[in-house]
């Protein structure tokens, strides 16, 4: 945490683009026709934000917004391949090539409780924001200061109106305005405090860190929908462990993953050998090495003891151990949607990565080739690779599956009928008919 001087200049401090390596060449070639043709239209025009950030740490953008004074119906006439999008924040997604360049108009500073300006509960949210400003009251409305640099690269000028450029040099996160007040228009900010604090490596000033915690709350009011997709940001961007460390340490997973909290030990998000540190560092691990995620095995990990421990209760309770399982997924499922909208597509996946670790832990002769030609069983095994690991389930058994996949045929053969009980063959026993006299 560092203490950083809050300052909102009257005039923007212009910046020589070229002294701190920006050239219109590492401009997406999208974005910068764009500018450029805005700019030919007669309205101002720059790059804002993540990209501008990102440029002058050195970094790669992901994507490159463009923002202008003139209005969405305007950036619709100027481009044929605009379409308008957002009802909460209405802007314009420009279609150049193959490229899609999201620009959006300057906003004012919120008013709450203004006719005709965005509407806000009374918790001080807000749910629309579509009052258009000028470019000075539009810095002052983002949410932290490096985020509100403006680059013309026709000009070939930053312009810093809050700070930002002498905030990134000092590694510093500082929100812009009071951070409470910031932090309950949209209580995502949170998240994306932490996203950027851990990504870009980033200290918290001190307003903004001291803010935080209280502000946890705040997240109970954000749709589930949106949380999801913003969780899936934080956790799959290459820096899951150090996000979700900053998470728990701000009650954030206490918030959106109670069952983390309520049900894992300890060493499980303590230890950097427990269950979910070892599946964060695995994610960021596959995020270096560009290799494909699936959001379906962080969320099985999160909920795993949760479903486990209601399990055991069921089972406790009189019930079959099959059933018992199938009934506490659906249970800690249905708990999890108030918060998070996690959608069908990975709940189906959660599930059979659950059912199938049974089935991993007892290796039944008949049911082994079943199980690797199975489509989610390489999710299952990677899942009971990590229980292994962290001492939750048996490494013996881990290896043998590791062992099989690498297998000839003859060799697979041979470890199946070695299993003890049940039959080698793969296949059911058919039931004799009883003759009806």
């Amino acid at each position: 945490m560092t203490k950083s001087r809050h300052r909102v200049l009257s005039e923007p401090r212009v910046i020589e683009a070229r002294q701190h390596g920006l050239s219109p060449s590492d401009v997406n070639p999208g974005a910068l026709k764009i500018v450029h043709a805005i700019q030919a239209a007669g309205f101002s025009a720059e790059l804002v934000g993540g990209c501008v950030r990102d440029l002058l740490l050195g970094h790669r953008p992901k994507d490159f917004d463009v923002v202008t004074e003139a209005e969405p119906d305007t950036i619709q006439n100027l481009f044929r391949r605009a379409r308008l999008i957002g009802r909460r924040f209405r802007l314009a997604h420009v279609r150049v090539g193959r490229e899609v360049v999201e620009v959006s108009t300057y906003r004012a500073l919120p008013n709450v409780g203004d006719d005709g300006y965005e509407v806000s509960e009374g918790d001080g949210r807000i749910l629309r924001d579509n009052v258009f400003g000028d470019r000075d009251s539009d810095a002052r409305r983002r949410d932290f200061s490096v985020n509100a640099l403006y680059y013309d690269p026709v000009e070939g000028v930053l312009l810093d109106y809050v700070g930002g450029f002498e905030d990134l040099n000092a590694g510093i996160l500082r929100m812009i305005g009071k951070p409470a007040r910031r932090f309950r228009e949209d209580p995502v900010r949170l998240l994306r405090a932490v996203r950027f604090a851990s990504r870009l490596g980033l200290m918290m000033d001190a307003g903004t860190e001291a803010a935080m915690p209280d502000a946890r709350l705040f997240l109970q009011k954000v749709p589930p929908a949106r949380l999801f997709d913003e969780s899936l940001k934080l956790l799959q961007n290459g820096y899951a462990e150090p996000t979700f460390r900053l998470m728990h340490r701000y009650g954030f997973v206490a918030e959106l993953l109670p069952e983390i909290t309520r049900h894992h030990l300890a060493g499980d998000i303590e230890s950097r050998t427990g269950l979910v540190m070892l599946a964060l560092r695995s994610t960021d691990d596959r995020v270096r090495m560009g290799k494909p995620l699936n959001a379906a095995f962080l969320y099985a990990v999160f909920f795993w003891r949760a479903v486990c421990d209601q399990a055991s209760r069921f089972t406790e309770e009189g019930g079959a151990p099959v059933q018992s399982l199938h009934r506490a997924i659906s249970v800690v499922l249905a708990g999890a949607q108030s918060r998070l909208t996690i959608p069908r597509r990975v709940t189906a996946v959660m599930f059979d990565i659950w059912d199938m670790q049974r089935h991993l832990e007892k290796r039944r002769k008949n049911m082994v080739t079943r199980l690797l030609e199975h489509r989610r069983f390489r999710a299952a095994y990677d899942f009971y690779l990590l229980r292994a690991a962290s001492g939750s389930a048996d490494q013996t058994v881990s290896n043998w599956w590791t062992d099989i996949q690498k297998a000839s045929v003859s060799s697979r053969v041979q470890m199946i009928n070695d299993l003890a009980g049940g039959r080698g063959s793969g296949r059911r026993r058919k039931r004799r008919r009883r003759s009806v006299k």
